[in-house]
């Protein structure tokens, strides 16, 4: 029998169906894992390029995080009115639009406007694959979620890799920042294949309802079903618990991504090049994690999946702390990456579950703590770099993983006070 946060709704083994619906949305993470994991490890050549501070050039993170914000209020009403399928197609233009600015620029005058753009259409994005992912595979939506944070960053793994070599030839960074245009011209394709019904419609169809319905009664077990949470007002007990976890998360994440190739300069003696490659070592460790992690979240419990990530990711990030040469500092990143690549997809698998029929909604919530993450945490990493020094900042991301890890083990008890 399956272990889970919630009481199991059968015997049935759970399963994951990879159809055509489902890789055409996986190409959507990978079209904004590209653009994340090579514009993040290019801010601190950035900052040298434009010769501004570091705090300033956290400022991408903020103009991002703004984005994120803007699109978490309209989100919802977009997914009522144009569907996902139709959200998603404008996202992908708007997104590779932002990403023209960014790399047409050389001042901040252009590359913040650029990131707030490309975050508008990337959280777009997001907005609509993520619910569709979670109406379309039911009580396997952990598993689909992880699994597509995965493929994402899988493709990603190469991106900073392209950004290293490209700076090492002479030629900087944008080229391999410009790849996510091409990226999301083959996902609008994909999605514009498919018709915009089901999953892909809008979440007022009737169609979309039933499916909610049923993904609801299946993420929430017969006991949640039968006393009828399913249509009680809100979301569940649970939710703000997760979407906590969910804000810990997305501001480790941004906030290492931003500035550890800094630290590997400063703290090793790194070139910029290496330093801005070895980001591929967190990456690889997140991409593994989430092909181990899906499948496992078919047979555990997310909740105490979520807990050991957070765990793992604060071993993680002792060993690139404490690190003074580029190979150990390298063998963090990839052990930070284990923990970091499940945290993200199981904390908004969980935030969707206890939506209670109402994924599109917790999504706008869950963009809306995205938003204030990806504004606060590199920004003041990035503050406190200066006035302390990049490897004393540091320590700001083990405060919020002891926050995350906090906040999960109060929702896994709200879940079986719930259950219970």
């Amino acid at each position: 029998m399956a272990e889970t946060g919630v009481p199991p709704t059968g015997l049935v083994p759970l399963r994951l169906s990879r159809d055509r619906l489902t890789i055409a949305l996986y190409s959507n993470f990978v079209m904004w894992g590209w653009f994340l994991y090579s514009f993040t490890p290019s801010v601190p050549l950035i900052t040298a390029e434009q010769g501004i501070t570091k705090a300033q050039a956290g400022l991408h993170g903020t103009a991002m995080a703004i984005g994120t914000v803007l699109s978490a209020l309209v989100s919802a009403r977009l997914v009522d009115r144009l569907g996902r399928r139709g959200v998603l197609l404008a996202a992908s233009g708007v997104l590779a639009a932002g990403v023209v600015m960014l790399v047409s620029g050389g001042t901040l005058a252009w590359s913040l406007p650029g990131a707030l753009v490309t975050a508008i259409g990337g959280t777009l994005v997001l907005s609509a694959a993520q619910p569709a992912l979670a109406v379309h595979h039911g009580e396997a939506s952990a598993a689909a979620m992880t699994e597509a944070n995965g493929v994402g960053s899988a493709f990603g793994l190469l991106a900073p890799l392209a950004v290293g070599a490209s700076v090492a030839v002479g030629w900087g960074w944008r080229p391999a920042v410009a790849v996510t245009i091409a990226l999301s011209a083959l996902a609008a394709w994909l999605v514009g294949s498919l018709p915009a019904r089901g999953a892909l419609g809008t979440s007022r169809a009737p169609d979309e309802a039933a499916a909610e319905v049923d993904a609801s009664e299946a993420v929430a077990g017969p006991t949640a079903a039968a006393a009828g949470t399913r249509t009680a007002p809100g979301f569940s007990p649970a939710f703000r618990y997760f979407w906590w976890a969910l804000i810990a998360a997305v501001a480790v994440e941004n906030a290492t991504t931003f500035w550890a190739a800094d630290l590997l300069v400063t703290r090793t003696g790194a070139g910029p090049g290496i330093a801005t490659g070895a980001l591929a070592g967190l990456i690889a460790g997140m991409s593994a994690a989430r092909f181990i992690v899906g499948p496992l979240s078919l047979r555990k419990a997310p909740e105490k999946l979520l807990l050991v990530a957070f765990a793992v990711a604060a071993a993680g990030w002792w060993i690139l702390w404490a690190a003074t040469t580029p190979t150990l500092a390298l063998a963090g990143l990839v052990i930070a990456g284990f923990g970091y690549g499940a945290q993200y997809p199981l904390s908004i698998a969980l935030v969707l579950r206890a939506s209670r029929g109402r994924p599109d909604r917790a999504q706008a919530r869950a963009t809306l703590g995205s938003g204030i993450a990806i504004g606060i945490a590199p920004f003041l990493l990035g503050a406190l770099a200066d006035q302390f020094g990049t490897h004393d900042a540091f320590v700001l991301v083990p405060v919020l993983l002891a926050v995350g890890a906090g906040a999960v083990a109060l929702g896994l008890r709200s879940v079986h006070r719930t259950g219970a």
